[in-house]
């Protein structure tokens, strides 16, 4: 059994050195720009050795006894043979999450794992090559390892039992000081061996079996923003949250001191019947795709719609994943550490969501998704809170065409045109998110002239940008454009990656209001995702109570300022000043200047309050549940 386990021990130490060293060789050039390598190798040799220190706790354990037994040989080498699978498994798949997320696997490897058939059928379509190597060095890998260690292992030791005891608790306490990782009060974590800003060289001193299993670790635990930020006094932090809102006074008028940021908002444009809402969320469309906003030349149908409508030209994402992304153009809510409120327990009923919101109103809310909308657990949030319908996959007849996330676009804007052309006097909400623009960038054929490969990001975009056109051009022709206001806007950019702790130019996206009476504007100011749900009631003329903070940009005296989380680090951006807070109750401040310059101040700790505050209210909104409607709504005035 020592033999087997020494062999273990080996090859987990080499496989992964060699993986190791294998990415910094990849990412040289930001290895260089931090002098990184030797942290990076140090590192890496302790997480290995706590990852190890798991698989062989129990050999050890058992071996001083049982050295000498084939059948404990055997399943010795059952269990090192399982632990080494699951060794090489995520290290086997983490180039080519890298490239997507820029980082090792970590929890959007189990999320993803929640949904088999979608993520196979995208492998499989849009790598296979990848996929078929990384299954053939798994093969050859594991085959290797098992050769080494599955045992029998001929003439083993029989130790006295004296020595056996000994053995037993040496083999105890190494294994304990092994998966610990260190001798201080706090065990190993993944922070102990991050030593600067980007976030991806930091997670190459891990593995990947120990990213993801910290992972899942960390999914029973609801992260505290007070102790990775920092803490402020709770009116503190209600008070400035408000008054950046515009809600100085707390809005007293709707008599629920429980919930401090419910309150009634007044249509700024009145109509006799309010009108429909339609919010389209595009995936993964930054703007650097969008001509109009300085990015590539790949959407002209949006570009000549941003000369009609109303078109933030420095509009910006709150994150990275498209749950967030929804999290803030239905609910309003700003980002947090913690997972997006689609995905946490607390926030699957009584939640608020505009469908909720305008239920006073007798609106009927849809949620329209080419795909299968347990994804990310968008149907159990928006289902639990407040929408009417949901118009899956399964839901659509005949589609035009269906990839491996689900139907196209265009058969999601011909949904969108059945529910508001048989809606007739009954307002609408419509929350259509779109499925194309997103690997392995499938669309259907003969929609647009493909430039080099047909299957990239680019053509995608192209796809996507067509779709648009093709539904405002019928919208435009039909009886409920009048009626209505779309507002298209993206979800997230497309692989938010560097080597900064806030990229701000990756959460640059299009933001784009729409409609038959909204006059054309280029508004140059500074807009959160969280502004847009409540700019859009107001230009509805629904009149209701909520408690979203963001700003209605129909109002003069806005602030400029957005708020976004990426990763464990949460910005603030002020004018220009740009406020980074990072674990450990560590800050930074920037003055930013397009499109990727940072320049270090002298830290305003103003500006820090505001960030920490904007960084804890939506902590304690929701732990608190006080993000809701629990009471009988005022009558519609």
């Amino acid at each position: 059994m020592y033999q087997q386990i020494l062999l273990y021990c080996v090859c987990a130490y080499v496989s992964l050195t060699i993986s190791r060293l294998a990415h910094c060789a990849w990412q040289r050039d930001r290895v260089r720009a931090v002098n990184g390598l030797g942290r990076i190798l140090f590192g890496g040799l302790r997480v290995d050795t706590t990852t190890i220190g798991f698989a062989v706790v129990v050999p050890l354990l058992l071996a001083p006894w049982l050295n000498h037994l084939v059948w404990a040989q055997t399943l010795t080498g059952i269990w090192l043979g399982v632990f080494w699978f699951l060794l090489l498994l995520p290290e086997m798949s983490t180039p080519q999450f890298v490239l997507e997320y820029d980082v090792r696997p970590n929890r959007l490897y189990v999320d993803y794992l929640k949904h088999p058939r979608e993520v196979s059928g995208m492998l499989w379509k849009g790598y296979k090559l990848p996929v078929a190597l990384a299954l053939l060095l798994l093969g050859l890998l594991w085959w290797t390892g098992w050769s080494l260690f599955r045992g029998p292992v001929p003439d083993a030791t029989v130790f006295w039992w004296p020595v056996a005891f000994v053995l037993g608790l040496l083999g105890g306490a190494v294994s304990f000081l092994a998966i610990r990782g260190t001798l201080r009060h706090r065990p190993l974590n993944p922070s102990t061996v991050a030593f600067c800003g980007d976030s991806l060289l930091n997670s190459l001193a891990l593995n990947s079996f120990y990213s993801v299993t910290y992972a899942i670790y960390c999914i029973k635990n609801e992260r505290s923003t007070a102790e990775l930020y920092g803490a402020l006094p709770e009116q503190e932090v209600h008070t400035r949250v408000l008054k950046s809102a515009g809600l100085a006074d707390g809005a007293p008028d709707c008599g629920v001191p429980e919930l401090p940021s419910l309150h009634r908002q007044t249509a700024a444009v009145p109509h006799a019947r309010p009108l429909n809402i339609v919010l389209i969320v595009e995936e993964s469309l930054g703007a650097q795709f969008v001509g109009n906003l300085g990015g590539q030349n790949l959407t002209p149908e949006l570009d000549k719609l941003a000369e009609q409508g109303w078109n933030f030209k420095r509009a910006y994402a709150t994150g990275t994943r498209s749950v967030r992304g929804l999290e803030a153009v239905v609910s309003g809510f700003p980002p947090a550490v913690s997972d997006a409120v689609l995905r946490l327990s607390g926030a699957q009923q009584n939640f608020f969501t505009l469908a909720q919101g305008l239920k006073p109103l007798n609106y009927r809310s849809h949620f329209v998704y080419g795909g299968e909308a347990h994804f990310d657990n968008m149907k159990g949030f928006f289902m639990g809170n407040g929408f009417d319908v949901l118009h899956e996959r399964e839901d659509f007849v005949d589609p035009a065409f269906v990839g491996t996330w689900g139907a196209s676009d265009e058969d999601m804007f011909a949904k969108v045109h059945d529910i508001l052309s048989e809606a007739k006097d009954e307002p609408t909400l419509c929350l259509a998110f779109s499925v194309t623009n997103h690997t392995p960038w499938e669309y259907p054929a003969g929609r647009i002239t493909p430039e080099g490969n047909p299957a990239s990001a680019s053509n995608s975009v192209r796809y996507a940008d067509w779709a648009i056109g093709q539904f405002f051009n019928k919208a435009r022709q039909s009886d409920y454009w009048d009626n209505t206001v779309f507002l298209i806007v993206a979800d997230h950019d497309a692989r938010v990656a560097g080597a900064d702790s806030i990229p701000l130019r990756h959460f640059h996206i299009p933001a784009l209001i729409l409609g038959g009476t909204v006059k054309p504007r280029q508004d140059s100011r500074i807009a959160s995702q969280i502004d847009l749900p409540v700019t859009m009631l107001s230009l509805a003329g629904a009149t209701i109570d909520h408690p979203m903070i963001g700003q209605d940009m129909m109002r003069s005296g806005t602030v400029d300022r957005a708020m976004m989380q990426y990763g464990d680090n949460f910005g603030y951006l002020y004018k220009d000043m740009l406020t980074v807070l990072e674990p450990g109750k560590k800050y930074r401040q920037f003055r930013y200047q397009a499109p990727d310059q940072y320049q270090s101040v002298d830290l305003d700790p103003e500006q820090l309050a505001q960030a920490r505050a904007h960084a804890l209210w939506p902590d304690i909104m929701y732990t608190q549940r006080r993000y809701t409607l629990l009471r009988k709504m005022f009558q519609p005035e």
